[in-house]
């Protein structure tokens, strides 16, 4: 029996896979005694800290890339670098022309954000609208006090892999939510392979090496062993994402075992223990593992690292370690969505956009309504320019 996608496949039973991702209370010591409420404008403050010193384990670990064991960077690689690199990256930073009768100034059409911009900028800026699509959706099944921590570059790259074997309404419904109906209809150049040809060099650019940061990325597909895959998924699916589509017993402990030590061969031993448990009536797994860790650019300091209190919401806080610098940063504010943004930067020419409502009411908002265009208009206001330089900044 040949394994096909319809609509019925994704009825079934698909499992949902947290890789590795530690429990986020672990991260902060909450106190019994009554917090003080924090002033909305306290991200970039001149308040003074009084508090207890962490160790100096605690600020180590949450700002500094450890390097990799030796021992883990003898291992093969998974993707062949040396290929990659050879290579034309022109491919992605080609800027084609859109219809004329898209408006500039028709913000909310995704292809307004397309003008001026390269395959690779536009395939970003579909990434972010499914992102913050995925991310509102997340936000209305969880309680406000809810931590919220996904990967949208991730989970829509899984989903592009997974398309390569689809077909009827299943195929156009994820196709829409990824946005890759748009991102067609953009130029009479593009078709359905284009996306995929652009994941791929995407994938070339993410998790390049010497970066300054460490990035690993695992994207399977497991199948239970009653189906058989078609060969052409397969190799789709490893020549677009250096992913495998592979037959698995789920009711097998054995199947996670291969698969965690899978994950933990292919993140250079970053990844351990993603898979706990799988469901045995499971008939078919997405696997997307993801791995970051970065250096800032500029590092909070050991000994400027104390317990404040945070705001989970309008009525809860808690305390936790609040690192703190003294420096300059790229900032803004938005009077339309009364907030406040700053840039982190990390080493390696990538940032943290870090963005902080002035009313503790006005989360709601800025949720509702940020988007790319959103971005792009923060992106481009960002300076120096704030009244006190440098600036003093103090967050979790």
């Amino acid at each position: 029996m040949k394994f096909f996608w319809h609509s019925a496949v994704f009825s079934l039973t698909i499992s949902l896979v947290w890789c590795g991702i530690k429990d986020l209370q672990g991260h902060f010591d909450q106190v019994g005694e009554e917090a003080q409420s924090l002033h909305p404008r306290g991200l970039l403050g001149n308040e003074t800290l009084w508090a207890t010193n962490l160790s100096p384990e605690f600020h180590q670990e949450n700002t500094v890339t450890n390097d990799l064991s030796v021992e883990e960077e003898e291992e093969e690689d998974y993707l062949d670098f040396d290929k990659i690199f050879s290579e034309d990256d022109d491919y992605i930073d080609i800027i084609d022309t859109i219809p004329e009768a898209i408006s500039y100034v028709d913000q909310g059409n995704v292809l307004a954000l397309f003008r001026g911009k390269t395959r690779i900028q536009r395939l970003n800026i579909l990434n972010a609208y499914f992102g913050f699509n995925l991310y509102r959706s997340i936000r209305d099944h969880v309680n406000s006090s809810d931590n919220i921590f996904l990967a949208p570059v991730g989970i829509s790259t899984a989903m592009a892999m997974v398309s390569l074997g689809l077909r009827g309404q299943t195929l156009e419904e994820v196709l829409d939510v990824l946005g890759f109906e748009d991102f067609v209809n953009a130029s009479s150049k593009y078709d359905y392979m284009t996306t995929h040809n652009l994941f791929h060099k995407l994938t070339h650019r993410l998790f390049r090496r010497n970066f300054g940061y460490t990035l690993r990325s695992v994207n399977d597909l497991y199948v239970q062993r009653q189906f058989s895959i078609l060969n052409e998924f397969k190799d789709n699916m490893k020549k677009y994402y250096f992913a495998e589509a592979q037959l698995a017993d789920f009711s097998d402990q054995t199947f996670i075992n291969n698969a965690n030590e899978r994950i933990r061969k292919l993140t250079k031993g970053l990844i351990k223990d993603a898979l706990v448990n799988v469901h045995p009536d499971t008939l078919v797994m997405i696997l997307n593992c993801l791995y970051f860790k970065g250096t800032w650019e500029n590092k909070f300091p050991v000994e400027a690292t104390h317990k404040q209190t945070f705001r989970l919401n309008e009525k809860e806080t808690v305390k936790v370690p609040m690192m703190k610098i003294k420096a300059s940063f790229l900032a803004t504010e938005d009077n339309e969505l009364d907030c406040r943004v700053l840039q982190l930067p990390y080493v390696g020419n990538i940032s943290m956009l870090i963005v902080l409502p002035y009313k503790l009411s006005g989360l709601k908002v800025l949720e509702t309504q940020i988007s790319p265009q959103v971005v792009e208009r923060w992106q481009k206001s960002m300076t120096n320019r704030y009244p006190i330089a440098p600036e003093i900044l103090h967050g979790p």
